[in-house]
């Protein structure tokens, strides 16, 4: 990591215009990893040009609604996410960070939402479920930030969200010179005849050696759009909507998937929602927090996270220092355990149920699936999972593609599932399984 030339140099400061370094947009690499079949994309790829140990995006809790339809044994979702390559020296499908929001159709009337990260690797890979954050689980509109950025020391990097660490990496290379990297954001979906997204605004920065926060050329960034463009003539369901703004620098990939035809028109920046009630935070209220000006954070957010980078006294520090930087924004403990979404009293979360998700989710026979309940003390795949009453532990030794949409096959998996909504809390495969 390149030293500051100064102490009062401008330490994550947003530079408006768009990173002058050479490099090119990656199109073979975007359309060769987001594309596949059954699974549909909607995703920008951006090359920055240099070396980078940073990335951020911000969007909104938009209401992703299913058709209240028994759809069998296939798998419908929609997943919004940001996806950081560090180093792709060796392969364009190397070691990387995703961090996003998820929604799956878990019954007729129900189906799960909120967001998770996710470390992939060329051995396998491990998911956790995010349960920090202001209703991090409810549908409100509500503006949430999605970051990795590069430790101090060593190749791993820390994931943020709403501007507070929620976990590390294990396996990522080394920031190589020169610009082999990539930064993605986009739109994924799975069932399209069945789901309803709303126009997703995505606003992606990245951050270079120096610590500064910049937005990629427009011309450095290609897309992978795998569904035909809604028209007169490609109708919903089986169609996305999308546009890049501005014609210069990234500043903002707007997509999505309409259900019907009719769909009202949204401004490139969604209009500002009503504050929200906050959850009780772990921290008392306080004016400063790790050095940021929360009053200022609480504004920003709820207005346009993009800038807060840039206009938050203290937290262009503290997102590379302490990294506990949202006081609004940190664990409750206990958690509020969330009920499923969509239906009127929930449906009851069987084994049967569960296994049937399990093995679609990760493309094995479900005769090569275990379930077992057990208690979440001694089911967690990681120290920091939250505590649950009971969870269903599903596993197998099959071959898999784990939760990475490529032709690469790991060795079993074993995943975890809220017992009483059916929500994914973390699960592993392959070699990450042994860890």
């Amino acid at each position: 990591m390149a030293a500051l030339a100064c102490a009062t140099a401008a330490v994550g400061t947003l530079i408006s215009t768009a990173s002058p370094a050479s490099a090119e947009a990656p199109k073979e690499a975007c359309t060769g990893l987001y594309n596949a079949r059954f699974v549909f994309w909607a995703m920008s790829c951006s090359k920055p040009g240099e070396p980078m140990i940073g990335g951020f995006a911000t969007w909104r809790n938009v209401p992703i609604t299913f058709d209240k339809v028994d759809t069998g044994s296939d798998t419908v979702q929609a997943s919004n996410y940001l996806r950081v390559t560090p180093n792709t020296e060796r392969s364009v499908a190397a070691e990387n960070i995703e961090i996003g929001l998820y929604a799956e159709k878990t019954g007729k009337t129900t189906h799960t939402y909120g967001p998770r990260w996710t470390e992939l690797t060329t051995s396998g890979g491990r998911t956790k479920a995010i349960t920090a954050g202001v209703n991090p689980t409810k549908a409100d509109k509500r503006n949430h930030t999605y970051m990795t950025v590069r430790q101090d020391q060593g190749n791993q990097w820390d994931v943020l969200y709403d501007f507070n660490k929620v976990g590390s990496t294990a396996h990522q290379l080394k920031v190589p010179r020169g610009n082999p990297n990539r930064i993605d954001v986009g739109l994924e979906v799975m069932g399209p005849k069945y789901v309803d997204v709303p126009t997703i605004g995505n606003r992606m920065q990245f951050m270079d050696e120096n610590r500064t926060w910049k937005r990629v050329e427009s011309r450095n960034t290609a897309k992978s759009v795998t569904l035909p463009a809604c028209s007169a003539s490609h109708k919903p369901p089986n169609c996305f909507t999308t546009k890049l703004t501005d014609a210069t620098s990234f500043t903002q990939w707007n997509v999505s998937k309409p259900r019907r035809q009719a769909v009202a028109p949204v401004s490139p920046t969604p209009p500002a929602t009503a504050a929200q009630p906050a959850l009780k935070s772990a921290a008392p209220e306080t004016e400063v927090f790790n050095g940021v000006d929360q009053k200022a954070l609480r504004a920003c957010m709820e207005q346009d996270p993009d800038v807060c980078l840039e206009t938050v006294p203290g937290l262009a520090d503290c997102v590379v220092g302490a990294r506990l930087c949202n006081a609004a924004a940190l664990p409750v403990s206990p958690q509020p355990i969330p009920s499923p979404q969509g239906g009127d009293n929930g449906e009851e979360v069987t084994a049967a149920d569960v296994r049937e998700r399990a093995a679609t989710a990760f493309a094995v026979s479900p005769g090569e699936v275990t379930v077992t309940a057990t208690p979440a003390s001694r089911a967690a795949l990681s120290p920091d999972t939250e505590a649950k009453d009971e969870v269903w532990t599903v596993s197998s030794t099959q071959a898999t593609p784990g939760l990475q949409r490529s032709e690469r096959l790991f060795d079993g998996f074993t995943a975890r599932y809220d017992a009483a909504t059916g929500a994914l809390l973390d699960a592993c495969w392959g070699q990450m399984c042994e860890q």
